[in-house]
């Protein structure tokens, strides 16, 4: 079960931190994904990160956004940084037991109910 917090109102230019917690015992076993869905848009592929801390960014994210993990806590983070209109949508989490590419929903095996994020201009 995958949890997304950290939503909300953002500044043109300003951060904001998504926090995604994980239950269960494998989760430093798990790849992790970020996607989001804007509104009357697809979703689409934001970030990821492999059990080996290797990191994928979509282009439009990277240099703002940094995704990282906590394997303690069983926990993935999205820091959003520059933020700007066009990061305005629902943000999900994702994990994934079978690895492959991080761009792909369908290499994802459980999904979080996602976190808005509004960002004003």
């Amino acid at each position: 079960q995958l949890q997304a917090s950290g939503g909300g109102l953002g500044q043109a230019g300003g951060s904001l931190r998504l926090s995604c917690a994980a239950s269960g015992r494998t989760f430093s076993s798990l790849s992790m994904g970020w996607f989001r869905q804007a509104p009357g848009k697809e979703r689409e592929f934001v970030a990821g990160i492999g059990w080996n801390g290797f990191t994928d960014y979509t282009d439009c994210v990277t240099g703002r956004f940094t995704i990282s993990r906590d394997n303690a806590k069983n926990a993935v983070y999205l820091q959003m940084n520059s933020l700007n209109a066009e990061d305005t949508a629902v943000y999900y989490c994702a994990a994934s037991r079978s690895g492959g590419t991080f761009r792909w929903e369908v290499n994802y095996n459980y999904w979080g109910q996602g976190t808005l994020v509004t960002v004003s201009s």
